[in-house]
């Protein structure tokens, strides 16, 4: 019975395993190839296995992109789901939000990611949703939902607050982030990270600090 037991979990465990294999192997094409250029046959070749196996995981390419996004998300996305703390002074949580954040975005895989989106979405335009519901959205529903609070009780001036927090995401990712996404830099700088945040929250609030 035990054996039998330990034989029925490790090949239960071989559908899960293959999957992964399926969706590393798709990462490597996509960031190699990009979206446009990388075929199912390629992955298939690159996993070893056949057409016919992928298809019965993923019955597109689409969809397979879908899997690529939500596994970088799932491994480094733990922040999107970490609530802040409707109580924080307005700074600090614009801090908290914008430190987390960025140490996602700044990781060389979702670099590559905004590459292949920003590059493909042009012909593909389905890709810019996909990565944006999957990814973004969840962080600036975050933030969001702490500015209408503090908009609410007066610490920030009424407004829109999805706008509100894509203004600050923006302001975030104009400086170093934009530089890495264009090769300009390359590797961390933490420093330079560190002064582009606080240029970003004493910007914002210039804007929407309540008077």
């Amino acid at each position: 019975m035990i054996l039998d037991s330990i034989t029925y979990m490790a090949s239960s465990d071989q559908p899960s395993a293959k999957r992964a294999a399926i969706v590393g192997a798709a990462r490597t094409e996509f960031f190699l190839h990009g979206y446009g250029a990388t075929t199912m046959s390629a992955v298939a070749a690159r996993v070893g296995g056949s057409k016919t196996t992928l298809w019965a995981y993923f019955p597109s390419k689409q969809e397979l992109f879908a899997a690529v996004v939500d596994d970088l998300v799932e491994r480094f996305g733990e922040a999107l789901d970490v609530p802040l703390d409707a109580t924080l002074p307005v700074s600090a949580a614009l801090r908290q939000f914008a430190e987390s954040i960025m140490a996602i975005v700044g990781t060389p895989e979702i670099i590559d990611l905004h590459r292949i989106v920003a590059g493909e979405a042009g012909r593909f335009p389905e890709l810019g949703t996909l990565f944006f519901e999957r990814g973004p959205k969840r962080g600036k529903a975050k933030l969001a939902a702490y500015l209408t609070t503090a908009m609410a009780d007066g610490r920030v001036r009424p407004g829109d607050p999805m706008i509100a927090a894509r203004q600050f995401a923006a302001l975030c990712q104009a400086g170093l982030h934009q530089d890495r996404l264009w090769g300009l830099v390359i590797g961390n700088d933490h420093a330079r990270l560190t002064a582009d945040i606080e240029a970003a929250i004493a910007c914002w609030t210039r804007a929407w600090a309540a008077s």
